[in-house]
């Protein structure tokens, strides 16, 4: 078995893979002050709950965008599972050309939802993935990413907008009746659902503009079916698209 690790800013998706086949995926908070003992640990007890043996684990691929956490996660996949984490970073072989100015500022996550989505899908394609940022990846035809767009996210924007405004409450993320809303609740949903799902459409629009046609728009992450939902631009919703990724990328690599 395959375990594969997208450590972001907010969450850490974790997958186990047979084969091609993702067996199962958990979404957990980022902490940042999380130890090697309690992370191995806790992934063992996951994987045990979903009925497999984490003796069963024969490699692991971790993409990060979290320094601090990257020896924990080393040290805890090593006690624990006796492996030896492979980073998805610069010099690995992705297959993805990178072709931005500065190639090494480019996520990992990002290059990683670019390979799978072109593998998955073919090219030209758009990969939305809604996390802390809203990012938006292009790959061409030939499976070169292209660069995109980062926007602030929907959780962070959401803490900003209750800690800022006093008497404005915390709400449920769920579409409204309408845009017009008749009561501060859904004001509230009614900005930041159909608000990103705007800010998604408007910049789609622009990059299709800019590569001289349309092209397919896939979304991953925890909120992309509730802002796919209300899209225009949006075709498909792939919650696991990063996960799948990791492994195109660790299985190029073996």
């Amino acid at each position: 078995m395959l375990l594969a690790l997208d450590v972001g800013n907010t969450n850490v998706t974790v997958g186990v893979f047979r084969g091609e086949e993702l067996q199962a995926a958990w979404r957990l908070a980022t902490r940042h002050e999380q130890t090697a003992d309690e992370l191995g640990l806790l992934l063992r007890q996951l994987i045990r709950e979903r009925g497999f043996d984490p003796g069963a684990v024969t490699g692991v691929v971790v993409s990060s965008v979290v320094p601090p956490l990257n020896r924990a996660i080393e040290e805890g996949i090593a006690k624990y599972f006796d492996q030896k984490p492979f980073f998805v970073g610069p010099g690995v072989r992705t297959g993805v050309p990178v072709k931005t100015e500065n190639p090494r500022e480019v996520g990992a996550d990002r290059v990683v939802n670019a390979a799978a989505g072109f593998a998955l899908f073919g090219g030209p394609l758009i990969v939305v993935d809604f996390g802390t940022a809203i990012t938006l990846d292009v790959v061409s035809s030939k499976g070169e990413y292209l660069g995109g767009a980062i926007a602030p996210g929907i959780g962070i924007a959401c803490e900003a907008l209750f800690a800022r405004a006093a008497r404005l409450p915390r709400v449920d993320l769920v579409p409204p009746p309408t845009a017009i809303g008749r009561n501060t609740v859904h004001s509230i949903q009614a900005g930041v659902i159909f608000g990103f799902a705007g800010l998604v459409d408007a910049l789609v629009s622009r990059m299709w503009e800019e590569l001289g046609g349309k092209t397919l728009v896939v979304a991953t992450g925890g909120l992309a079916g509730l802002i796919a939902s209300e899209s225009r631009t949006i075709d498909r919703v792939e919650p696991y698209l990063t996960l799948v990724g990791l492994r195109i990328i660790y299985e190029r690599n073996r």
